[in-house]
């Protein structure tokens, strides 16, 4: 029996400022699935200490809201990257995982998910039709990809629908 990758799914955003709730509601809505190879973590930010958890898994899904990106959501794979400057209360995807490599060397493989949101400047624990929707669309997609994760390496320029 072939042995399922250890996976960690990191949503993340403001759930106070509409759509930028949109990874922390990938979060909720994956954490009732109940998966056993899938370890749910929701947070408002990315942190420094996120890179233990990241090298303890082989694939880490970060999922955020999307100001700009297509619609309804996309997948891209993340090349570890050196950052030279940091914040110790917030950090991008990349850079965590380059992190997680260089300092527990980690095998880890990364991959962000972006919802495409469109409504962030109010307060407001909701999100916009539309985004809600997109949220749908990518739920769909997130859970035939943790049971397959070869799904989530699609070409950047491939369609999500």
């Amino acid at each position: 029996m072939e042995r399922r990758p250890r996976m960690l799914l990191i949503g993340y955003g403001n759930p106070g400022r509409l759509d930028d709730g949109l990874g922390p509601a990938v979060a909720a809505a994956a954490e009732q699935w109940h998966l056993p190879h899938v370890t749910v973590d929701s947070d408002y930010q990315l942190t420094v200490e996120h890179a233990g958890d990241i090298a303890s898994h082989d694939i880490v899904v970060f999922a955020d809201a999307s100001v700009n990106g297509r619609e309804p959501f996309f997948v891209e794979r993340i090349t570890p990257t050196r950052e030279q400057s940091f914040s110790t209360h917030s950090i991008d995807p990349a850079p965590l995982l380059y992190m997680a490599h260089d300092l527990f060397d980690a095998k880890t493989t990364g991959y962000v998910l972006g919802i495409r949101g469109y409504e962030f400047n109010e307060f407001g624990e909701r999100l916009s039709e539309r985004a809600a929707d997109n949220l749908r669309d990518a739920l769909e997609f997130l859970r035939s990809a943790l049971h397959n994760p070869h799904l989530l390496d699609i070409p950047a320029t491939e369609s999500m629908n």
